[in-house]
């Protein structure tokens, strides 16, 4: 019993996987909906234009665009909050965000109003000094479409453009409200398929007279693709497809045929292909182009989707398009023939550098893969490729080809093998910041292994059936807990890290050591200071020169979202979103050596919190969470019962409620539920009972007897945790998969 116990510890090395279930309603009856006319200071919100975003350095106090500027550093130039000063740091005020689930959203602010998303891809307009809401718009997102959504029911952003606040709702559809009211103008739907598992959970970017948005739901089997629309009308101007569609048909546009040479063998477009633009889409306005980050292949596993191998274009690759025609200037492939979920859609900054003695305008990437990429933005040339994490999947990228050189040891097709870095990333999708004049990259990094494996069914037989409905990734996932287990001292420590990062180098100014991976995004300071928000709740100001915390402020909320900072009146601020969740609810929770994370201990009660010097609120200290698992009544199912249901659990509920049914706190966790839940689980899983609390109905891929195997394993599991807590070291260990 204590192997499988200690097994979960191995949770942290999973992947981020999806979010079908929600314990908070998608319409809150305590926020309203009424909007209303903005002071006269926010009328200039209707200049935001590309003019204002290009120079925003003149007007540091804003924080006009998603990574502040169009370069995307998320390096602040304010400096009254310093090293120094840094000390008289206190809360100016706190806003509860009515939710328990992810807040990822990087707020945006013009003249003193701040715009932002919360879950459910809900759009606030607030007073930026006070906290008051002036208006406040629901997308009315079905709440079944958490099941359709990887990773969690987020949403990281607006953009605010020509007096338009321009947001993508998880169902996949961009709207258009006027900044100074909350009031829709227009909506489009932007998913080409809704029979596929579709959805948005990105911020837009603006910029010619036109909103850019991409989409998510690769693990599903979907073709990825980014489409610019005109930004007062909402017509489509262009798409460009990442992955080439059935050959049998025309190619959409000229770099489909290209791509399409790279993908040999089988049927990749039945599957859906993936590559996916789910986060960074950034305009230059230099060139005049902009950089698509295309995430990974669906399924995962080269050898199902394209078994006569191939580069399979332009998964994990950088796309540079011509901002006005949406024609390719240039890519750059990160990962070839992509076989981790190893997405190149994180962060992209626009710098100068001087390279090798030449003065170059390089773009800057971290990606899932481990390597940090400097590229000349001019032609695509590959100019660096550092790993800034543990990498074993490859030895190194040569520089001559462009290419990583993969580790054949690490070949996990005939046998499971622990890779570094696993599906959650050596770096996601969290906000680095760059620092120009320091040379310096701060950047969220991870050691987070997985045990990959392919699949028993295509073990058996060498052939893959899609799965309607659900995940396709080809990796071994129902019984991913006993390949854990039987491979125990093989498993690497997972390790998350502040790091400051000399991207020319590879070297390492300083290196904060954090005792969970899954932490928050960076910004960096004029001030001297880089600040993050951690897994263990605190929002921590460090020295940029040498990685000493200089000030720390716990919020008792996991955080995940960047902070951003602003002046207004003269008082620099800064702001941050708490909350939990995303792409490692699989992982569910820990047990050592990685750290509880503060939102499994008190609650996932996300908030936005406002600081300033001298600031003097306050916020309660919570109660912890209780716990512990209720006496269960006597288990009459078979062994064979409780497999067939841990087998069912893995492919449709873990995603969600956490492996081997342990939530990591975000979403309800079944070993805790009540008998009135008990009483109704085949109503909520197959009659849809909460579906629009976010738990779908099941019904279209589970019987009532896959629901009541389920069942089993969820009471099995509830005993035996049980018994552990109570101390019974004897309880008999349930070993149904072996």
């Amino acid at each position: 019993m204590r192997t499988l116990i200690a097994g979960v510890a191995i949770v942290v090395a999973i992947i981020a996987l999806v979010l079908f279930v929600q314990n908070e309603p998608t319409s809150d009856p305590t926020v309203t909906s009424t909007p209303e006319a903005l002071a006269a200071p926010t009328a200039t919100i209707g200049l935001i234009d590309d003019a204002r975003i290009n120079n925003a350095d003149s007007e540091p106090g804003n924080w006009l665009a998603y990574g502040r500027t169009y370069e995307e550093q998320r390096f602040s130039p304010l400096t009254q909050i310093n090293r120094e000063t840094v000390g008289e740091l206190g809360l100016a005020w706190a806003r509860d965000m009515n939710t328990n689930r992810v807040q990822e959203a990087t707020p945006i602010i013009v003249d003193g109003v701040m715009f932002l998303t919360s879950s459910w891809s809900r759009v606030f307009a607030i007073d930026a000094v006070s906290g008051e809401q002036l208006w406040f718009y629901d997308p009315q997102v079905p709440g079944e479409w958490g099941r359709r959504a990887c990773c969690d029911v987020v949403n990281r952003g607006v953009a605010v453009y020509q007096g338009r606040v321009y947001v993508a709702s998880l169902d996949g559809r961009l709207i258009a409200l006027d900044a100074a009211t909350g009031i829709k103008v227009w909506e489009v739907d932007t998913i080409i398929d809704r029979e596929r598992f579709y959805s948005i959970t990105g911020a837009p970017r603006a910029a010619k007279g036109k909103i850019f948005i991409g989409n998510g739901g690769a693990e599903f089997g979907v073709r990825g693709y980014v489409t610019a629309y005109d930004a007062e009308t909402g017509e489509q101007v262009w798409r460009f497809y990442t992955v080439p569609g059935d050959p049998s048909l025309p190619f959409e546009h000229p770099e489909m045929e290209t791509a399409a040479d790279t993908w040999k063998g089988g049927e990749w477009w039945k599957i859906g292909g993936g590559g996916t633009v789910w986060n960074s889409i950034v305009y230059d306005p230099d060139f005049d182009q902009v950089y698509l980050g295309v995430g990974n292949g669906s399924p995962w596993t080269r050898v199902i989707r394209s078994p006569g191998g191939g580069d399979n274009l332009f998964l994990a690759s950088i796309v540079a398009l011509d901002a006005d025609t949406g024609r390719m200037n240039w890519y750059y492939q990160t990962t070839p023939g992509d076989n981790w979920d190893y997405t190149a859609v994180q962060d992209i900054a626009l710098a100068d550098m001087t390279v090798d003695g030449v003065e170059r305008k390089v773009l800057l990437q971290a990606p899932k893969n481990g390597f940090f990429y400097v590229i000349d933005r001019a032609d695509g040339k590959l100019l660096r490729a550092h790993p800034f994490a543990t990498v074993t999947w490859a030895t190194h990228v040569d520089l001559e080809t462009g290419r990583p050189v993969e580790n054949p040891d690490l070949d996990y097709l005939e046998k499971e093998q622990w890779i570094l870095p696993g599906p959650l990333g050596a770096h996601n999708w969290q906000a680095m910041s760059v620092d120009t004049e320091a040379g310096l990259v701060y950047l969220p990094a991870q050691d987070n292994p997985l045990i990959y494996g392919m699949s028993e069914e295509w073990k058996a037989s060498g052939v893959y059936k899609r799965n309607e409905g659900g995940w396709n990734l080809g990796i071994e996932i129902a019984g991913i807990a006993q390949l854990l287990l039987n491979n125990l001292e093989d498993q690497p420590t997972p390790k998350g890290y502040l790091k400051a990062f000399d991207p020319l180098t590879g070297v390492d100014k300083w290196v904060v050591e954090i005792p969970h991976y899954w932490n928050g995004g960076v910004l960096g300071t004029a001030g001297g200071l880089v600040f993050q928000g951690d897994a263990l709740g605190y929002l921590t100001a460090y020295n940029k020169d040498n990685g000493e915390a200089l000030w720390q402020f716990n919020t008792y909320t996991s955080i995940l979202a960047p902070p951003v900072s602003f002046m207004i009146d003269g008082v620099q601020y800064v702001s941050i979103l708490t909350g939990n969740g995303g792409g490692d609810l699989f992982s569910g929770e820990p047990l050592p050596p990685v750290a509880e994370p503060a939102s499994l201990t008190y609650g996932n009660y996300g908030k936005l919190l406002t600081f300033k010097l001298g600031g003097n609120a306050t916020l309660e200290s919570p109660t912890a969470v209780d716990r512990s698992i209720p006496e269960q009544p006597p288990l009459t199912a078979s062994i064979e019962d409780i497999a067939r249901g841990e087998r069912l659990y893995g492919n449709y509920c873990g995603f969600c409620h956490g492996l081997v049914v342990r939530s990591g706190g975000s979403i309800s966790d079944l070993r805790r539920i009540s008998e009135a839940s008990h009483d109704a689980f085949n109503k909520i899983v197959l009659e849809g009972m909460m579906a629009s609390a976010g738990m779908a109905s099941f019904a279209d891929v589970l019987t009532e007897e896959d629901t009541a195997r389920i069942h089993d394993y969820v009471r099995a599991r509830a005993i035996e945790d049980r018994e552990v807590a109570l101390g019974n070291q004897e309880a008999p260990r349930l070993t149904w998969l072996q």
